[in-house]
C-alpha cells in the first residue's frame, strides 16, 4: 500500500477513533466549532473537557508539524498576510454557526450517525470548496 493512502487510513481513523471516544466520554459529539464556541459561554462542568479537546487538537498539529518532514508541504503559503487568513477563520466561524456546524461535526460525526442535515451539510460544504478552488485557481492563473 502507498504510504500517502496509509498515512490517510490512520489519519481518518485517528479522527474517527477520537470523535467516538469524545461521544462515549462526553456525551457530546465533538465539532470542532461547537466545542470552541460553547468555550466562550460554557455550561457548568463542561469547560474542562473543551479545553482539553482543544489543547489536543493544536498540540497534535503542532507535534506534527515538527516532527514530520512530509507535513512541511502543508505550511501556509507565502505572500498572504495574516490578517487575510484571520478574516478567512472568521467567515469561517460565522459560517459554521449559521450552518448549525463544522466540517467536523457534520462530515465525521453526524454522517457517521446518518444524519440527513449533515449529509446535506457536508454536500455543500464540498460544492463550496470546489467551486472556491476552482474559482480561485481561474483567477489567478
Amino acid at each position: 500500500m502507498n504510504s500517502d493512502y496509509l498515512y490517510g487510513f490512520l489519519g481518518g481513523c485517528l479522527i474517527g477513533g477520537g470523535s467516538l471516544l469524545a461521544l462515549i466520554v462526553t456525551g457530546k459529539i465533538p465539532g470542532v466549532s461547537g466545542v470552541f464556541g460553547r468555550l466562550l459561554k460554557p455550561k457548568e462542568n463542561e469547560i474542562h473537557w473543551r479545553l482539553i479537546f482543544l489543547f489536543g487538537l493544536i498540540t497534535g498539529a503542532g507535534l506534527l508539524f515538527a516532527l514530520s518532514e512530509q507535513a512541511s508541504i502543508y505550511r501556509l503559503p507565502d505572500g498572504r498576510s495574516w490578517f487575510v487568513y484571520a478574516m478567512a477563520g472568521l467567515v469561517v466561524g460565522f459560517g459554521t454557526r449559521l450552518g448549525g456546524g463544522c466540517t467536523s461535526g457534520h462530515g465525521v460525526c453526524g454522517m457517521g450517525m446518518g444524519a440527513r442535515d449533515s449529509m446535506l451539510a457536508t454536500a455543500v460544504f464540498m460544492a463550496a470548496g470546489i467551486v472556491t478552488v476552482t474559482v480561485f485557481r481561474f483567477l489567478t492563473s
